[in-house]
């Protein structure tokens, strides 16, 4: 498993992890205090409010970069990203069916309880874990927000690519 990706392979699936639109909101929000203070009131929190509009610009950065780093998905015509894993698309011999379970049939599928790629601890939260058999026999779980647009780029990759 590497952990580099070429940048000249063609991107098959891509998730961010974060969007960078999300630093706005905490600026946004101060300004719109801004804006209630000047049509209102006599006393006009300039300070306070650059201040607090700083300090959210920057724990809104550093949690964007941690989403950015361990919570992207990337697939190229090769590889397979996870936040900081890869996986050669040639060391993935079957992507497993989708787990779907009958009325009062909560067990979990064995590929559930796989590791879960990324050097994470579990399946991020609002994403869907993907069942992955790899050529040594090992199970893994990929997963994504959109764990069906995955599922298929993975099912392309393998059939065209490999």
């Amino acid at each position: 498993m590497n952990s580099e990706t070429p940048i000249d392979e063609p991107v098959l699936f891509h998730e961010p992890g974060g969007r960078w639109r999300m630093l706005a909101w905490g600026p946004v929000f101060c300004l719109v205090v801004l804006a209630v203070e000047l049509a209102s009131g006599p006393v006009i929190h300039w300070f306070a409010l650059a201040l607090f509009s700083l300090i959210l610009l920057g724990l809104t950065y550093v949690q964007l970069r941690a989403a950015r780093m361990h919570v992207s998905v990337e697939l190229t015509t090769r590889r397979l990203r996870q936040g900081t894993e890869t996986v050669d698309l040639d060391e993935i011999d079957d992507i497993l069916p989708p787990a779907e379970y009958a009325d009062g049939d909560y067990e979990p599928k064995r590929w559930e309880t796989a590791r879960v790629l990324g050097e994470l601890s579990g399946v991020p939260r609002k994403r869907h874990g993907i069942g992955l058999r790899l050529v040594g026999g090992g199970l893994v779980q990929a997963w994504a927000k959109d764990d069906d647009g995955l599922r298929a780029a993975l099912e392309t990759a393998k059939r065209e690519y490999l």
